[in-house]
């Protein structure tokens, strides 16, 4: 059997090795975070200003970020946070729904002991992390277990272009969700993610693949759908004083 590797989904591999990795990473948490708003221009010299770094460094994180679609390159104007839709967000969805059942399918075939203790390790540390919503939830912190958690469930797949491409849509789909949390906030959650969790994870402990691959897609689903009732909450706060104003004039 496999044992489990050291996945980091969604975010970058061990510290920075050079100062273009430490803005990337830098950069990349801003943007996962929310400082920029999806759009945003990003203007080159306040960005140098507040991550103390000159023109070649910027420009190679903002390229990496670009790769990985996170920041968008408009011609010769520049860089911006990229765009979030709900069309785009279903179509991330769509693929982690199929590539992580892909790499849960084959952990649940390949893992070991040290795979199983490391799953069981991570959904305790996520417990234990008030989730958002919470009075006292740290959103940096449930994120980060959150992401060792789904990471440890696929941590015994063999491949490694695979949970490549689950971390970028992973980062994606993190992003989506805490934008969608800091416009609409605060607000109750309807779901006990917890319980989907701990299901998920004694589903897989017990070699259960097909139930497993279920409660993933399930679990999924109602977060594509949470992220697309959000959408739609927004935008009617962000219409109501468009239609306050057109009433008073």
């Amino acid at each position: 059997m496999k044992r489990a590797v050291a996945v980091d989904i969604g975010s970058p591999e061990g510290g920075p090795r050079t100062v273009a990795d430490a803005v990337h990473q830098r950069l990349r948490a801003d943007l996962m975070g929310g400082r920029y708003s999806p759009g945003e221009a990003l203007r080159l010299e306040p960005l140098m200003a507040r991550y103390g770094c000159g023109i070649s460094p910027l420009r190679e994180a903002l390229n990496r970020l670009a790769a990985d679609r996170l920041v968008r390159a408009i011609g010769q104007r520049g860089f911006q946070a990229a765009p979030v839709t709900l069309a785009e967000m279903w179509d991330v969805m769509r693929l982690r729904q199929k590539l992580e059942g892909e790499a849960l399918a084959g952990s649940i075939e390949g893992g070991d002991a040290r795979w199983e203790s490391e799953i069981l390790a991570a959904f305790h540390r996520l417990a234990k992390a008030p989730p958002p919503g919470h009075d006292r939830a740290d959103p940096d912190s449930w994120e980060r277990s959150h992401r060792d958690f789904h990471a440890a469930l696929i941590s015994a797949c063999s491949s490694e272009w695979l949970l490549h491409f689950i971390g970028i849509l992973y980062g994606h789909t993190e992003r989506y969700r805490r934008i969608r949390f800091e416009r609409t906030m605060p607000r109750k959650l309807v779901r006990d993610v917890e319980a989907e969790h701990r299901a998920l994870m004694d589903a897989v402990l017990a070699r259960d693949k097909r139930r497993a691959l279920k409660l993933l897609t399930d679990h999924l689903e109602k977060t594509a759908n949470f992220i697309a009732r959000e959408f739609a909450a927004a935008e009617a706060m962000e219409a109501a004083p468009r239609r306050r104003g057109r009433a008073a004039a």
